[in-house]
């Protein structure tokens, strides 16, 4: 695997489809080593800390497999970033990834899947498609969040190696179903926990199993 291209932004008034939001999802490819630490690629920032970023959410990563399946299916071409990806990278396919699987990058970066993305109203307006969120987590190709591990600087063209944790109790496919799946026996709730998950899904996840044992 090689990166593709690194994308970023910073929260902007922008236009997508005719509704004006401010959000940082029209990254742009950029050129040369971007340092990276651990909220992120430098110059790049998000609108909603609610939501988006943060130690656990630090870089999102979409792969050019799942560019031409879209491309396809869409029947138009997608650049890089046009799903608001941080690094585009060749050869990734997020849904055959587990949480806690390592992406090596370059000679220095490595980072840790912490969770798939969850589709939202900015992402369905920038596709325009009022109910893009249903189809893109219908295709189980959603990228993934990624904690950085060890910091340094990315570039187009840096490979990329897949370090599998083979002990990993979820697969990122796994914890989008749960997000989407209502009455989970705690014991399924159990075992996710134990993944080295997000803080917002873990957080999630918790509140379910508190409710499931009340």
């Amino acid at each position: 695997m090689r990166v593709a291209s690194v994308n970023v932004a910073v929260p902007a008034e922008t236009d997508l489809n005719g509704t004006v939001l401010r959000t940082a999802i029209d990254k742009q490819p950029v050129a040369g080593p971007v340092a990276l630490g651990a909220d992120g690629l430098a110059g790049d920032a998000v609108a909603s800390r609610r939501h988006h970023g943060g130690p656990d959410q630090a870089v999102y990563a979409y792969g050019t497999d799942d560019y031409a399946w879209w491309s396809a299916e869409l029947g138009r071409e997608l650049a890089p970033a046009t799903f608001g990806e941080n690094l585009t990278i060749d050869g990734l396919r997020s849904g055959e990834l587990a949480v806690g699987d390592r992406l090596e990058v370059g000679a220095d970066v490595v980072l840790e899947v912490t969770s798939p993305r969850i589709p939202c109203d900015t992402l369905a307006a920038r596709m325009g498609e009022r109910r893009f969120q249903r189809r893109f987590a219908a295709a189980r190709r959603p990228g993934v969040y990624l904690r950085v591990l060890a910091p340094g600087a990315v570039e187009t063209g840096a490979a990329v190696r897949l370090a599998p944790d083979t002990s990993s109790p979820l697969t990122v496919l796994e914890l989008q179903d749960l997000f989407y799946a209502r009455d989970v026996a705690p014991d399924v709730l159990e075992r996710a926990l134990t993944a080295r998950l997000a803080i917002r899904a873990r957080r999630d996840l918790e509140r379910r199993l508190r409710r499931a044992a009340s």
